[in-house]
C-alpha cells in the first residue's frame, strides 16, 4: 500500500482516545486494516444506529426493482388511509421516495413513529428534515412483498452477501446489529455499485440515484446515504444550511452511512475504499450528532496513513 507507517499508531490512539470499538479499511475488496479495542472482538456484534437506514433503502429499491412496489405511489397505497395525522389530501401527497429522500413534510419533532406524531408540517417535498418515519418504508416493503420486512431483508440482501445480523425492532427504533466485517460486507456492495460476485443485488440505476442528490433541498444526501462533496448540507436536527462539504478532510467522492454514536461506512470509489467505524460515542455528551467534527478529524487521521 505504501502507506506511511509512522502515521498508523497515531490512528490507533485515536481511535481508543474517541471510544472505538472495531476499525476497518478495506481496499480492492482486500482487508488491509483491522482492528478490535476495548475487548470487542470480530464475532461480537454492535448497533448500526441511523446507518442501517441504508440497508432499507437498499430494501426498497430492490423491491422496485422486482416489481413489488413504486416508489412514485402514495404511501396510503400499501399501507391504507390514516397512517399519519396529517389532512388527508396532505397525506396523499406522500410517496415512498419521499421517505427515502428525508422529505416527506411532517412532523419531526418526536421519533415515535405513530400516526398521532405524524402531523402536517409542509407539502411533502418540499422541506428536508431528518425523520424517523423513514420506518414506514419497512411497513411498505412488508406490505408489497407479502412478507415480514426481515424476512425479505434477509433473502434479498443479508444470505446474499454473507452477512450476519439481526434487527432489533424497538418501540421507538429499528436497528440493525451486526459483526464489523458484516458492515464491511455491505460497504462492498455499495462500492460495487449493487454487484455481489457478478450478481446484480441492487440495479445500478437505483443505486446511482441512492448516491446522488435525492432532492435540491439538501444536496448532500441521497437515498439514506450522505453524500461528500457537495456545495452545502443540512444536518439532522435543524434546516440551517451549512456551506461547504460535508467532511472536508475527507474525499470529495466519499458517500457514507452515518449513524448516531458514529458508526460509520465510508465508501471511497475513487480509491476504491470502504471504512468502517463502530464503536461508542466520540463525544459521550453529544452521542446523537449524526455528524460531527469526528470525521473531519479522523480523516485527518487517515489521510496521513494514506499519504
Amino acid at each position: 500500500m505504501n502507506w506511511n507507517q509512522n502515521a498508523i499508531q497515531p490512528l490507533k490512539d485515536y481511535l481508543i482516545q474517541k471510544n472505538t470499538k472495531s476499525f476497518m479499511i478495506l481496499v480492492n475488496g482486500r482487508i488491509v486494516m483491522e482492528e478490535y479495542f476495548n475487548g470487542h472482538t470480530a464475532t461480537d456484534t454492535w448497533q448500526w444506529n441511523s446507518a442501517g437506514k441504508t440497508l432499507v433503502g437498499t430494501t426498497t429499491g430492490i423491491a422496485q426493482q422486482e416489481g413489488l412496489l413504486d416508489y412514485n405511489t402514495k404511501v396510503s397505497q400499501y399501507l391504507g388511509e390514516g397512517w399519519t395525522n396529517a389532512p388527508l389530501a396532505k397525506e396523499n401527497l406522500i410517496n415512498s421516495k419521499h421517505l427515502l429522500t428525508m422529505t416527506s413534510g411532517l412532523n419531526d419533532q418526536n421519533q415515535l413513529v405513530i400516526p398521532s406524531n405524524l402531523t402536517y408540517l409542509a407539502d411533502a417535498g418540499t422541506r428536508w428534515s431528518y425523520h424517523n418515519v423513514f420506518q414506514k418504508l419497512m411497513d411498505v416493503v412488508a406490505d408489497a412483498s407479502n412478507q415480514e420486512f426481515e424476512t425479505y431483508f434477509n433473502a434479498k440482501i443479508k444470505n446474499k452477501i454473507g452477512m450476519d445480523g439481526f434487527w432489533n425492532n424497538g418501540v421507538i427504533f429499528k436497528i440493525y446489529h451486526s459483526n464489523t466485517r458484516s458492515m464491511a460486507r455491505f460497504g462492498l456492495l455499495a462500492l460495487n455499485k449493487g454487484k455481489w460476485n457478478n450478481e446484480t443485488i441492487i440495479n445500478e440505476t437505483f443505486f446511482n440515484e441512492s448516491i446522488n442528490s435525492s432532492q435540491n433541498i439538501n444536496p448532500s444526501y441521497g437515498y439514506f446515504w450522505w453524500l461528500n462533496g457537495k456545495a452545502s448540507s443540512m444536518i439532522p436536527g435543524g434546516q440551517e444550511v451549512y456551506p461547504g462539504s460535508l467532511v472536508s478532510s475527507a474525499p470529495a467522492d466519499m458517500f457514507a452511512a452515518m449513524g448516531a454514536s458514529d458508526q460509520r461506512i465510508y465508501v471511497i470509489p475513487s480509491k476504491k475504499m470502504v471504512v468502517i467505524r463502530m464503536g461508542d460515542a466520540s463525544d459521550p455528551s453529544n452521542p446523537n450528532f449524526a455528524v460531527s467534527g469526528f470525521d473531519n478529524e479522523l480523516w485527518g487521521k487517515i489521510n496521513a496513513v494514506l499519504n
